[in-house]
């Protein structure tokens, strides 16, 4: 959508995942349009209708002046303002100012903190309090049945439970804001928190593989099958439980945002492909362990319970449960070193955010093309755009942020535009990687 006045061009960068309504702005006066965000139902853009002028032209408001645009481009009654969720937040000063257009239609972004860490949150503290709850539970019932699958399934559980203190912890400090020293912010701190909770589990896993090799030798064990069946049915029913809790995560594609850009040809744009938090993924990967584990103990207890002569069941359940543990948190493992090597992230396609530059008119040569995740869902991008002789780099600039923030939504961008020169095609540095 888009009013007059220069609306158009800025209501452009939220184009497919916005409305437009016409409204009258409370407390501000003058009649307006703005543009909703169709996932969190908040304002984005402000357009208010106001007459500019000065002295007795002015009418009551005599400090309007006219915009800084050339007369055949300037808006006689429109002043755009951004804003993030509420009209007290909005990122381009006091509603009282008067802006440049051509300065919001690249300076609109969003907030760095995604809802998304704050419901990964409020899921990952309930997890941790069902599984206290039910680690005591099994701790006593692996205590009365002397059942070393129920041992290992509490033992699962403090793995879990740690594992969920890291990523709450990583949570919190990924939200902090970003210092001289770390400028690009604490979003490192989430990998590095579920790649220690998998190396935890990992430990535990190892140690119960031991004690259930020893068991298997020397077989001078006796089991409880009632207590045994009694606990792991309860198992079954908590992971369950944590398990919807968790798996309600899904996936999450913000829309566009738009860049900022400056009059040295350097543009940061902020925006955040949130495909899912990876910690709470970690922690439904423990929790789907979990419950198999729980209902191979169950079916293990079934037996027993019947059949008391075949107690080695117990050992061979906790062989069986260590690989899975294993195998369901290898993937995790790879996604997290992934970031820390700064690869390219596994759906992202390299050659075609390339090729997207390349088809901005007056683009000849992308080279030094960078992307990287700072965090499983935050994906930046830098890319040096060399342009032929006699382009308006400015208005290159302004058109391949919004195109890749459009159609990719980075979180963090960085673009340099300059002048074609034919010895880039001989520079190694300007190779594109293999």
């Amino acid at each position: 959508g888009g009013g007059g006045g220069g609306g158009g061009p800025i209501q452009a960068c939220h184009q497919g995942r916005a409305r437009t309504f016409a409204t009258r702005v409370k407390g501000i006066p003058g009649q307006g349009r703005f543009t909703m965000d169709r996932e969190q139902k908040q304002p984005l853009i402000i357009e208010l209708t106001k007459t500019y002028g000065t002295g007795a032209n002015a009418g009551d408001d005599s400090r309007s002046t006219p915009p800084a645009l050339p007369q055949q481009q300037q808006p006689q009654k429109s002043v755009i303002y951004c804003v993030h969720g509420k009209l007290a937040r909005s990122c381009c000063g006091t509603l009282e100012d008067e802006l440049d257009i051509r300065k919001i239609e690249s300076h609109c972004h969003r907030p760095r903190l995604d809802g998304i860490d704050k419901i990964a949150r409020k899921k990952l503290i309930l997890a941790s309090i069902l599984c206290v709850i039910f680690m005591i539970a099994e701790i006593i019932g692996g205590i009365y049945s002397n059942s070393l699958a129920i041992a290992t399934d509490a033992a699962h559980l403090l793995a879990d439970l740690a594992s969920f203190m890291i990523s709450l912890f990583a949570l919190w400090i990924a939200a902090r804001p970003s210092t001289k020293r770390l400028s690009f912010g604490w979003y490192r701190a989430e990998v590095i928190g579920a790649l220690t909770s998998v190396l935890m589990i990992w430990v535990v896993t190892a140690i119960l593989f031991y004690l259930a090799v020893i068991r298997t030798i020397e077989r001078n064990f006796e089991l409880d099958g009632k207590v045994m069946l009694i606990t792991s049915g309860l198992g079954i029913l908590v992971n369950v439980i944590m398990g919807a809790t968790l798996h309600g995560h899904g996936h999450s594609h913000g829309g566009a945002s738009s860049p900022n850009s400056s009059s040295h040809q350097h543009s940061h744009g902020g925006g955040g492909h949130s495909e899912e938090n990876i910690n709470v993924r970690a922690a439904f990967v423990h929790v789907l362990s979990d419950f198999v584990q729980s209902l191979g103990v169950f079916i293990a207890a079934l037996v027993i319970y019947f059949k008391p002569e075949w107690s080695i069941i117990d050992p061979i359940c906790t062989f069986m449960f260590s690989i899975l543990v294993l195998a369901t948190t290898i993937a995790i493992m790879k996604d997290a070193l992934l970031v820390l090597m700064e690869g390219t992230p596994k759906y992202l396609d390299y050659t075609e955010v390339m090729g997207t530059f390349l088809q901005i008119g007056g683009v000849v040569r992308v080279h030094n093309l960078r992307i990287w995740a700072l965090s499983i869902n935050k994906i930046a991008l830098s890319a040096h755009l060399a342009v032929a002789p006699n382009t308006n780099t400015e208005s290159v600039l302004q058109e391949a942020t919004r195109t890749v923030h459009a159609k990719y939504d980075f979180f963090e961008t960085t673009l340099q535009i300059e002048e074609f020169q034919p010895d880039m095609e001989d520079c190694n540095q300007c190779t594109n990687p293999i």
